[in-house]
């Protein structure tokens, strides 16, 4: 079991505990549980966990010092990392509540790498294989195509989506990621 998933599991441990206490206010992912959600909803939190997933082992690469990336790829994937952990903990939390599975259960014929802008296991290869410069150029232009595949998830859910907390999720996630791409852009001089 890798370090991501002890940290998930004990963040759904947490969230779990949390719930099971005395206090009259309930957490961020209990309240999403009571309200209302559909298969959107599920679809959503299970597929945008995934999707985390690889943005923050994406992130580590980036962090990995014999890679040799540029303060200010250094800099954007630990503000992502520390952005999308906790995402995926509450959604985590959702799915827990909501009694389904946080790993997507994916049909014959179907992986992963079917969801929008998620990178094939070659790709991350290639990424980690890269260094200096030439790394801080591939890793943003991948960035930039996983954001767009998150922003088009979100937007999906916000169409077809019962819970509240899911759409304010979506909103987020949206807002932030256009402004990640936003500078992406702007360092790679587009």
């Amino acid at each position: 079991m890798n370090l991501r998933s002890l940290l998930v599991i004990a963040a759904i441990g947490t969230l779990s505990l949390t719930a099971c206490g005395s206090d009259d206010a309930a957490s961020p992912a209990t309240q999403a549980a009571g309200d209302a959600f559909n298969e959107a909803d599920v679809t959503f939190a299970q597929g945008m966990v995934a999707h985390h997933e690889q943005a923050i082992e994406m992130s580590e690469i980036a962090l990995d010092p014999t890679i040799g990336a540029s303060e200010a790829v250094r800099d954007l994937a630990n503000r992502i990392k520390g952005a999308q952990d906790p995402e995926i903990a509450l959604m985590s939390g959702w799915l827990l509540a909501w009694g389904q599975p946080i790993q997507m259960v994916l049909t014959e014929g179907h992986d992963m790498s079917s969801m929008e802008g998620v990178m094939s296991a070659s790709e991350m290869d290639a990424l980690g294989a890269t260094t200096g410069a030439a790394f801080d150029t591939m890793w943003m232009e991948m960035m930039i195509r996983h954001h767009a595949g998150a922003i088009a998830m979100a937007q999906t859910v916000k169409a077809a989506s019962a819970n509240a907390d899911v759409l304010s999720l979506a909103d987020r996630i949206i807002a932030a990621q256009q402004g990640e791409i936003e500078e992406m852009n702007a360092l790679l001089g587009g």
